[in-house]
């Protein structure tokens, strides 16, 4: 028996099981290199009270002036509990992944026998044979487990940092709809004052009253849903930044959403992207190469199990001593459990991943090519309510002014008139938010992270005027 042979390869298989670990700064700087468009480099992990005082020096810096989309990303990333919660439970992932790795620590037993005058120390060294040989393996199968949440963590931040952008967007476009809900408040309620005191002179009839207040009537409860949608965005993009009572005090919005680019994105730049450097892509690529990993090792592990223990007794008897040494051999039998159940469920488990990988190919340019076209009707619905409607609206209402100073029109036609072109003007914001809500789910798909942009049809402006007139 070579015990000296036998310790050696002990000390090498624990030293190699202790070498591999995870080091979260590094999956962190590999994650802000993959989502560089969302995060530019800035997801931490914040661990010491010195970090978090940074973050929230900075979250009071970005909080002083009115908060810009990329801006709102970056407190969410500094600020935001979530994203911080977000980072470390994936720690949390990988580190259990990596312990898979490890070989499991050996097990010493000790015995203290007595007969008559005989008394018996027996010392066990033992390990798990099968661990030791299949360690290589095993260690590749949690190199690649630690790779998937690598990139489940990469498509989370890049999921939170499009639901911030998404509520940005709502919040800004819900303020901006609800100053326009109240200009068309105050002009149905001039024109509901105005019939009230025409009808009282007898210049009015009680139907063409009627019709005016009901305008101001839909009209105020129109702003009172308005007031609501403008507080839930707002509340909304509160709690995907992490903001507290005082932070959301704080909080300051831009008037009005960025305008459209000059230029959309070309589908032959959207077209061009690298599906295999998307995300889903990547995960679905990791977990079929880990399925066939394990698939091997547990064939391994359902045949046989083995232990072996390294063993040193010392044997006292009439004041003479005595050492044995040798060496245990455990084998576990598969009399009553052969392992198919284990090996038909990892099949089972290899079928799925290869068919979840082919699904998620197949859909990737599916669903990139439904991202785009969202983005481009959106993009020409805003360029076209920004160009050709609101425009014609506005000439519309100038020249209603001159027919009204030359009494050629009434106050109540151009009081319908000015309500026709706050709808329309409502109706362009709608179009700019989808446009904006459309960009944020492409640039998500693209990376690999699809998400549904529904077009929805802007409302139609002008309508209760075309009611009056007829």
């Amino acid at each position: 028996m070579r015990t000296p042979n036998t310790l050696v390869a002990l000390a090498a298989a624990a030293l190699l099981a202790g070498c591999a670990s995870v080091d979260v700064d590094q999956a962190l700087r590999e994650t802000n290199a993959t989502t560089a468009d969302f995060t530019h480099g800035r997801l931490e992990l914040s661990r010491t009270p010195e970090a978090a005082q940074a973050r929230q020096r900075l979250a009071r810096q970005l909080l002083a002036e009115p908060l810009a989309m990329e801006d709102a990303v970056r407190l969410a990333l500094a600020n935001s509990p979530a994203m911080q919660s977000l980072v470390a439970q994936s720690w949390t992932e990988m580190t259990a992944a990596d312990q898979q790795g490890r070989i499991a620590n050996p097990v010493f037993s000790f015995e203290r026998t007595r007969l008559g005058s005989e008394l018996e120390l027996g010392r066990l060294l033992s390990f798990g044979l099968l661990d030791l040989l299949t360690l290589p393996h095993r260690r590749a199968v949690a190199d690649n487990r630690v790779a998937q949440a690598k990139a489940q963590l990469a498509a989370d931040v890049v999921d939170q940092v499009s639901s911030v952008r998404r509520a940005w967007v709502q919040a800004v476009a819900s303020t901006q709809k609800l100053a326009y809900a109240v200009q068309v408040k105050d002009a149905a309620e001039a024109s509901a004052e105005l019939a009230r005191r025409m009808q009282q002179v007898g210049n009015f009839t009680k139907l063409q009253r009627a019709r005016q207040h009901a305008f101001y009537a839909d009209a105020t409860a129109q702003l009172a849903l308005s007031q609501h949608a403008a507080t839930a965005a707002r509340e909304d993009l509160v709690r995907q930044l992490g903001l507290d009572d005082a932070q959301a005090a704080q909080l300051k919005l831009p008037e009005r959403l960025p305008d459209l680019p000059k230029e959309p994105r070309a589908a032959a730049d959207v077209s061009g992207a690298a599906l295999q450097q998307r995300l889903d892509i990547r995960l679905a690529r990791l977990q079929l190469e880990g399925a066939g990993k394990a698939q091997g090792l547990a064939l391994a592990n359902s045949l046989f199990d083995t232990e072996l223990g390294v063993r040193h007794d010392t044997v006292f008897d009439g004041g003479e001593r005595a050492n044995r040494r040798g060496f245990e051999l455990s084998i576990r039998l598969p009399l009553f459990d052969g392992g198919a159940a284990a090996r038909a469920a990892m099949n089972a488990q290899t079928l799925a991943a290869a068919a979840r990988y082919d699904a998620v190919v197949r859909g990737a340019t599916s669903h990139l090519r439904e991202s785009y076209s969202a983005y481009r009707t959106a993009h020409d619905v805003a360029r076209h309510y920004r160009d050709e409607i609101v425009p014609l609206r506005k000439t519309m209402a100038e020249e209603n002014v001159l027919r009204y100073n030359g009494m050629l029109i009434g106050v109540f036609e151009l009081l319908a008139d000015t309500r026709e072109q706050i709808a329309s003007v409502i109706a362009a914001i709608d179009a700019q938010q989808q446009f904006w809500l459309a960009d944020a789910g492409l640039a998500a798909s693209l990376i690999g992270k699809p998400m549904a942009t529904p077009i929805a049809p802007a409302a139609a402006g002008g309508r209760a005027g075309s009611d009056e007139r007829h």
